[in-house]
């Protein structure tokens, strides 16, 4: 279990920038299930989604810098939940999967040539004793816009996408598991992007820019 509660050069949370998302948590008497609750809701709701600005370079993967941001794609949000979480003593790890968005927008679609969202990424923490997934991608306004409840997490039950909206209509499918990384597996990442998403390196198509480009400021 070590492995999963370790600070590594993505979940870097020992540096500095994240105190102030822990100081309540830390100080707090809360179970470790009810810390993980309220660190789920702050992640899922406090950043918002976006999946149109991509860097594809280690250096923006790391906790230090992402918790610097107001938005983030699924990855992104799913290693900020999983580096907060060790920060508090609770072992977490990173998982990817292979999700068919069916109520996507027309635009994502249309730049990304497909309804395919691949290496989706989602978190799973250690409580009460086994392995329970959390999915904090999808903010509760972006739920709304979709027809769908946002997701919760109790800390027993696994949180993953919904099969459905609130109208029946089919919403997420799981297609395909990559499995669970104690560590970001960026090579592997790169490689699938580079696969299904080749043709959005390095240029603008519509609001979307995927770049290997890191900030020099930070």
């Amino acid at each position: 279990m070590e492995n999963f509660l370790k600070p590594t050069y993505y979940f870097d949370y020992q540096n500095p920038t994240i105190n102030k998302y822990l100081e309540t948590l830390q100080e707090s008497s809360d179970t470790l299930i009810e810390k993980a609750k309220k660190l789920y809701l702050m992640v899922r709701d406090g950043f918002q989604y976006n999946p149109y600005k991509i860097v594809l370079n280690p250096n923006a993967l790391k906790l230090s810098y992402l918790i610097t941001k107001k938005e983030g794609y699924c990855v992104e949000k799913s290693i900020i939940l999983a580096g907060l979480a060790r920060a508090i003593g609770i072992p977490s790890r990173l998982g990817f999967a292979n999700v068919r968005n069916h109520l996507g927008t027309e635009k994502i679609e249309r730049i990304l040539g497909t309804n395919v969202l691949v290496f989706h990424g989602y978190c799973e923490l250690y409580l009460n004793d086994k392995w329970v997934k959390a999915t904090p991608a999808f903010n509760k306004e972006l739920c709304k816009k979709f027809g769908v409840e946002p997701l919760a997490f109790n800390g027993y039950e696994d949180s993953i996408f919904q099969p459905y909206n609130s109208e029946g209509s089919i919403f997420m499918e799981y297609l395909k598991d990559h499995g669970t990384f104690d560590d970001m597996p960026f090579e592997l990442f790169k490689s699938e992007f580079y696969q299904y998403y080749g043709h959005l390196i390095n240029q603008k198509v519509e609001d979307m820019y995927v770049t290997e480009k890191f900030p020099v400021n930070f």
